[in-house]
């Protein structure tokens, strides 16, 4: 799926707080991935459709160092990644096995990966963060993933941070952490997330020049009425 440069442009510009509250008017509750932290302070808000990856607990047999290069690995998907994609891996919340390391979030960079998102950890995270890949996960650890995970494919539907994530779904990433958006619902996002800033920049604005919440937060009729009349 491609995501149109418009639309990335327009999502760049509507929050994750937002488009959670978009997608709960139309009875989506659970969007944001739990877990899934900004690893650097600062960075900026990046949109991409979901790459997924997926591992399953350890077994011993399987979750080897040898199994790194089996045509089933990490590395492997990695090679399968497109660039303008957000990698987004159901690691089931383990934070004592490092998902990806430096070398493995290096070529990430190099084959243009907009971001790694994860409900697990990374290690190596002084080269993790020398890469300049963004990063979204829940911490960092020394142990590699075979201590406590296997790696077991991508392309699938996965859950990230308790998320269902489908393959091309878009992802939103920002300081509030991440957020999903079905397929299905993207135009309704880029419509209404546009209005809903533009609403709640206006909302600030009142709430900066003294204006009392009940009545304006959310809106009454009046409220509505002198809103309707400043878009003119």
């Amino acid at each position: 799926m491609s995501l149109s440069p418009e639309a990335r442009k327009i999502l760049a510009g509507i929050t994750t707080a937002t488009i959670t509250t978009v997608l709960l008017k139309k009875g989506l509750r659970n969007v944001w991935m739990r877990g899934a932290r900004p690893l650097r302070p600062g960075l900026p808000r990046l949109v991409g459709p979901a790459f997924t990856l997926r591992f399953v607990p350890a077994r011993e047999d399987l979750a080897t160092p040898e199994s790194w290069s089996s045509p089933i690995s990490t590395r492997t998907a990695i090679e399968a990644m497109p660039e303008g994609y957000i990698a987004v891996v159901d690691a089931m919340g383990i934070t004592d096995a490092g998902i990806f390391g430096d070398i493995l979030c290096a070529r990430m960079m190099k084959r243009g990966v907009t971001a790694l998102v994860t409900d697990g950890v990374v290690r190596d995270v002084e080269g993790v963060l020398g890469t300049n890949l963004p990063v979204w996960c829940d911490g960092y650890a020394a142990p590699p993933s075979v201590a406590g995970l296997t790696f077991v494919g991508w392309g699938e539907p996965i859950g990230c941070g308790g998320v269902a994530v489908f393959p091309n779904d878009i992802v939103v990433a920002d300081q509030d952490g991440c957020v999903l958006i079905p397929q299905a619902m993207l135009d309704h996002v880029l419509n209404e997330g546009v209005e809903q800033e533009r609403m709640e920049a206006w909302i600030v604005n009142e709430v900066n020049n003294g204006a009392v919440l009940p009545g304006l937060y959310p809106m009454n009729a009046e409220t509505k009425a002198r809103y309707a009349a400043s878009k003119k």
